[in-house]
């Protein structure tokens, strides 16, 4: 018998293409190269919708 949730899972894969941008645990921010924070660049975020990191659920209970 074939357990349901195995219906509906997916694997975890990686985005399409590479973030111009990387998590700073020190800032807790997503920073670009240039060390400004990714949020500041809206061509950016008009591109990728999002910059969300999953920092914020490892160290908040209420997330």
């Amino acid at each position: 018998m074939r357990p349901f949730i195995l219906d509906y899972a997916q694997r975890n894969e990686g985005p399409d293409a590479p973030v111009p941008y990387a998590y700073n645990s020190a800032a807790q921010l997503n920073l670009l190269p240039d060390g400004r924070p990714a949020i500041s660049d809206r061509e950016l975020l008009l591109a990728i919708s999002t910059t969300t990191s999953t920092a914020g659920s490892q160290t908040h209970f209420d997330d």
